[in-house]
């Protein structure tokens, strides 16, 4: 297997920190904008797509501010983080995402988290 190249992206989020986080950290929350459902087990996500799944297990959280997923078929260092960001003087929160992919495929990741979070954003009123 390839080594996967990590990227970053920000978005603009229009919301409170603690709506968002709920659609980042939750199954219900995740279902609504990340995949057709999710399902946790024992700690384990497991995000369904077209009626085929993959799981991932949460290994970094900081109550309201971030939390990073491992895709358990993937490398162990990598991982699809959200973080979010306040900034201090405007109070404009900011949702920055990282993820891991082939080099062959970063922009098409992007183009789909993208994709995504835009449905997140519409979901948000944002």
């Amino acid at each position: 297997m390839s080594d996967k190249t990590k990227f970053e992206l920000e978005f603009a989020v229009n919301c409170s920190p603690n709506v968002l986080y709920e659609r980042l950290s939750t199954a219900d929350g995740l279902s609504e904008w990340f995949a057709d459902d999710v399902r946790i087990n024992k700690g384990i996500f497991t995000f369904l797509w077209d009626g085929s799944g993959q799981d991932a297990e949460v290994v970094k959280e900081t109550k309201g501010k971030v939390v990073r997923f491992h895709w358990l078929d993937e490398p162990d260092y990598t991982y699809f983080e959200f973080l979010i960001q306040i900034d201090p003087i405007t109070k404009d929160l900011a949702l920055m995402v990282t993820d891991f992919a082939d080099e062959d495929e970063v922009e098409e990741q992007k183009r789909l988290w993208e994709s995504q979070l835009g449905e997140l954003k519409h979901l948000l009123g944002s």
